[in-house]
C-alpha cells in the first residue's frame, strides 16, 4: 500500500521532472553542424566558421581552412566577432572548439547576447561523442 506522503509527493514529482525536461529542452536543440557539412558550408561563404580555441591549440594542431582565429578568453571576443559579422547578429556562425564544448557553451551565451543564428560543430577539431572530429575526418587545416 502506498503511504500518504508518497501518494502527494508523486505527483509533484512526476511535474517537476517535465517542468525540468521542457526547461532543459531549449539547450539540448541548439543548432549543430557536422564537420563535413561546416567546412563545405564555410568554403562556400554561406557561414563565418571560428576557432574559439586558444592559441597553444592552434599552434598544437593547426585551425580549420577558412576559420577565424578567435580566442574565446580574449576581452574584446564580443567586439571582434561583431566585427567577423559586419554587426549583422543575423548572419550564421559556426563555433568550433577541440571536442564541442566550449563551442556549446559559447553559443548558449551569444545566443543570450542577442546573436541569432549562431551553429555548433559539436564534434570539435579533437572529436567527441558528436563524430571523430575535424581532423581525424581529414579536413583541411592551416597552421600558419
Amino acid at each position: 500500500m502506498i503511504s500518504r506522503r508518497l501518494a502527494l509527493l508523486l505527483p509533484l514529482a512526476v511535474v517537476g521532472a517535465g517542468a525540468g525536461y521542457t526547461l532543459l529542452q531549449p539547450a539540448l536543440a541548439r543548432p549543430t553542424l557536422d564537420a563535413p557539412t561546416a567546412f563545405e558550408r564555410a568554403e562556400a561563404g554561406e557561414i563565418i566558421l571560428v576557432d574559439i580555441r586558444q592559441p597553444e591549440e592552434w599552434d598544437e594542431t593547426g585551425c580549420p581552412r577558412g576559420a577565424h582565429r578567435l580566442d574565446l578568453r580574449s576581452p574584446d571576443f564580443l567586439d571582434r566577432l561583431s566585427a567577423l559579422t559586419d554587426d549583422d547578429h543575423g548572419r550564421p556562425i559556426a563555433l568550433i572548439c577541440a571536442s564541442g564544448g566550449r563551442s556549446a557553451r559559447t553559443a548558449r551565451a551569444l545566443t543570450d547576447a542577442g546573436f541569432t543564428n549562431i551553429l555548433d560543430v559539436s564534434e570539435g577539431m579533437l572529436g567527441s561523442s558528436a563524430g571523430p572530429g575535424w581532423i581525424a575526418r581529414g579536413l583541411p587545416v592551416v597552421t600558419d
